[in-house]
């Protein structure tokens, strides 16, 4: 959403407000379900994302259908060489991935790690520098690092 004449107000907090009415799901959750069909659709089997490590930097807070959104997953993770999320909530103490979208993404995740630090960018860029042998045919993901 174009939104930079709602923060032209030197107040911030009436630029906050201008934009708050401006952008519909404002502090609401993204549709990830909905954005990966469209990655899908675009970049997917013929496109960049065949054979590629792709990595996704969400909450886990998903507005969209929950089934969209495991389909999607499903989806890029077949055609995907690794699929790592990456997560800034992941840190907090007694963190479990119950929100719907979280909960209906990971069991096609490779790698779930943290996201709240620069020493959890360090640990993003070991998961992708890994040698990580191609799946086999019992793959089927949920298999991810740092979930008890």
């Amino acid at each position: 959403t174009r939104m930079t004449k709602e923060l032209h107000s030197r107040d911030p907090d009436r630029a906050l407000a201008d934009a708050g009415r401006r952008v519909l799901d404002w502090s609401g959750g993204t549709r990830i379900g909905e954005c990966l069909r469209a990655f899908n659709d675009q970049w997917g089997v013929r496109g960049m994302a065949r054979g590629a490590i792709v990595v996704i930097l969400s909450d886990g807070w998903d507005r969209g259908d929950p089934q969209v959104l495991a389909e999607q997953m499903r989806r890029l993770h077949r055609i995907c060489y690794h699929l790592v999320w990456v997560n800034p909530l992941k840190v907090t103490p007694g963190y479990a991935p119950l929100a719907r979208g979280m909960a209906a993404a990971l069991p096609s995740v490779d790698d779930f790690v943290e996201g709240h630090s620069l020493a959890a960018m360090h640990e993003l860029a070991s998961v992708i520098a890994a040698e990580v042998p191609r799946r086999g045919a019992g793959h089927h993901g949920g298999q991810w690092r740092g979930v008890a």
